[in-house]
């Protein structure tokens, strides 16, 4: 399997449960041959240096690491995680062989994992976020703690619904992400949990994620391109009997998944994830689509996971008042908003980078989303599935 990171604007996906970043830990459950994931980082323009180095030293270390008795005993408890996934990933440790770094000598950097979807699909998280703390690091680009202090108070005093921590992969460092739900857990009712499993083990709180594009994604090879968010969500259903039922609905776009979206479907799951395009439109069509099914929309919940800052958020939750639940996962609007220490008017920029499935099976696959030109994956593989997806508009 193939995985890409590509270049997005300031976006921010990103949830982690059970031990994957955007997967309700439903990795073990694939065993397809064949995954590779790849990643790509732009320089920065925010006056600092560019990152000097990202050694395969670094990705050595992490065949060292091994689930703990205490973490395994956690993970027993958490919901969707039965007895073969556990005992896969009492097992499993990571294989640096797997994972191919490059570096330009303009600084792009570049990695690729390949190898079985079960062990590559491990690596997306851990990997991105050690990016990025790397990069600050290297860089000497230091933050103004201070101001961070000041700014997340003043966040929490706004968010007055629920709210999460979906802030892993594109965070400063451990340390700002951990006093983040630290805080949020002991200073306002509002926060849910975070999808930073050993933050939700070591703080109390609840681990939250839902469906990843990837999913979908790798099922539009092994099952149909035609309908893959029909094939994966039986298939979910099937491991999972209705549990972790928050489905993500961008990923071929959300007039295509809804055709397959039917009320059997609808009832099932518990709700959907906005991840791009225009939220309030997506709202409407959510919410019209389940009273054409003679669903009361005020017993789903739309889980806002794009980009998101406070006063988005606000906007989101106030149009969604009385109509249908709302929920949102904050990532790098938490993780990494901070300024400058050497100058508090200056933003010091979080990275800009995401890692992407590639091919399946040496099949190219695709991601084409809700926003206009964020579509990710060979061009020509991009086209066809427009074609089919969004009624021959390549566009």
């Amino acid at each position: 399997m193939t995985l890409n990171t590509n270049n997005e604007e300031d976006k921010n996906k990103g949830q982690e449960s059970a031990g994957n970043d955007g997967n309700n830990g439903n990795s073990g459950n694939n065993s397809y041959d064949s995954n590779k994931n790849s990643g790509d980082k732009n320089k920065q323009d925010d006056g600092s240096k560019q990152e000097k180095t990202f050694t395969q030293e670094e990705v050595n270390k992490m065949a060292s690491l091994k689930l703990t008795d205490e973490e395994k005993e956690w993970l027993s408890k958490q919901e969707g995680i039965n007895k073969y996934y556990l005992d896969w990933f009492s097992n499993y440790s990571f294989n640096p062989k797997q994972v191919d770094i490059e570096q330009d000598i303009e600084g792009h950097l570049s990695i690729s994992i390949e190898g079985r979807w079960l062990e590559t699909i491990m690596w997306e998280v851990p990997l991105l976020a050690l990016v990025s703390e790397l990069y600050y690091k290297e860089t000497g680009c230091k933050a103004n703690i201070d101001e961070f202090i000041c700014n997340t108070t003043e966040k929490k005093n706004k968010l007055q619904f629920p709210f999460a921590d979906f802030g892993t992969r594109r965070r400063r460092d451990f340390f700002t992400q951990d006093l983040i739900v630290r805080w949020m857990k002991e200073f306002t009712p509002n926060f849910v949990g975070t999808s930073n499993p050993y933050l939700a083990m070591i703080h109390g709180v609840k681990a939250l994620g839902t469906v990843a594009h990837e999913s979908i994604m790798g099922t539009s090879v092994l099952e149909s391109l035609n309908h893959p968010n029909k094939f994966f969500m039986e298939n979910w259903t099937k491991v999972y009997s209705g549990a972790l039922g928050t489905m993500i609905p961008d990923t071929y776009g959300i007039d295509s998944f809804l055709q397959d979206f039917t009320r059997e479907k609808a009832k099932l799951w518990d709700g959907v994830r906005h991840d791009s395009g225009d939220p309030m439109v997506f709202v409407d069509k959510i919410v019209a689509h389940y009273k054409k099914l003679r669903i009361d929309p005020t017993t789903k919940t739309i889980i806002f996971s794009d980009g998101l800052d406070v006063k988005t958020a606000i906007r989101i939750a106030e149009y969604c008042k009385g109509t249908i639940r709302c929920s949102f996962g904050i990532g790098t609007n938490f993780t990494n908003d901070y300024v400058k220490q050497s100058d508090p008017t200056v933003k010091s920029k979080a990275l800009n980078m995401v890692i992407k499935l590639s091919t399946v099976e040496g099949k190219p696959v695709v991601k084409l989303s809700d926003s206009p030109g964020k579509a990710i994956g060979d061009p020509n593989a991009v086209k066809v599935a427009k074609w089919i997806h969004f009624d021959g508009d390549l566009t």
